[in-house]
């Protein structure tokens, strides 16, 4: 795990160890890793630690992708009894059935391995929902406020991609930046079962092949454009929410091991 993402570690594994669930049985251990592999073979190449993407006679290198991520939670697939809304001040809501997060910055390894961030433990049972934050650290809480003094460049900042693009052979270096602050909720098909003697793997993909298509998925487009009130914001930020997906990966190779023959 790179040195600037040290902080955010710290933070999830203090909500790991401070979380609560009432399922029944043990407790079962659960490793989260992320990842950028592309869903189809052939869309991405690597090269000196950064991605690059060839459509027609354009081409965006990636160099370095990171986000704000907070609140991932495993949701079970039934209702638990005992498990219910909190309503208490200070309490999140259906506090038993989640794990819960601050703020963490996630750096992307964009080699296409899967990048573990810490393994947790948690209520045996099975879930068939991942729920996270993607997350504009503000002003308004202690956990943002120490976030931001950590990564100061990422206040009111969720996402932040570089690179280079070049349109019919003229490059020109970009920053790509976005304040999106929303939940995003990915089903587990098939559920993912945790027990109390096999540990799991759960990755979460983000295929970033796909962040920079236009709206007809023909051609690429300048990041550049897509910043805050660009003709193609509104066409990455679609991309960027369909883009996500989270599944079992117990061999760390950033495919769902339940449907590996699909991402062929």
């Amino acid at each position: 795990m790179k040195q600037r993402s040290l902080f955010a570690l710290a933070v999830f594994a203090a909500a790991a160890l401070t979380g609560t669930a009432c399922m029944d049985g043990g407790m079962g251990r659960v490793t989260l890793g992320f990842s950028n592999r592309p869903a189809s073979a052939g869309s991405v190449s690597s090269a000196s630690g950064s991605a690059v993407f060839v459509l027609g006679d354009d081409t965006i290198i990636v160099r370095t992708v990171e986000m704000v991520l907070r609140e991932i939670e495993l949701k079970p697939e039934e209702d638990v009894a005992g498990c219910m809304d909190s309503e208490a001040e200070g309490e999140h809501e259906d506090q038993c059935e989640e794990i819960e997060t601050g703020p963490m910055l996630i750096d992307l390894d964009l080699t296409a391995a899967v990048e573990h961030a810490i393994t947790v433990n948690l209520s045996a049972g099975t879930f068939d929902q991942l729920e996270f934050k993607i997350h504009k650290p503000e002003d308004e809480s202690a956990e943002d406020l120490a976030f931001i003094a950590a990564h100061p460049d990422f206040e009111r900042i969720s996402l932040r991609v570089t690179g280079t693009y070049s349109a019919a052979g003229t490059r020109s270096d970009f920053t790509f930046t976005s304040d999106l602050d929303e939940e995003q909720e990915i089903e587990l098909d098939p559920p993912l079962t945790v027990t109390e003697t096999t540990p799991v793997n759960l990755t979460i993909r983000f295929d970033i092949a796909t962040w920079f298509l236009n709206a007809a998925r023909t051609a690429l487009v300048n990041p550049a454009t897509a910043n805050k009130g660009g003709a193609n914001e509104n066409v990455v930020l679609e991309n960027i929410r369909s883009s996500i997906r989270a599944f079992r990966d117990d061999d760390r190779d950033g495919e769902d091991d339940d449907h590996e023959d699909d991402d062929l």
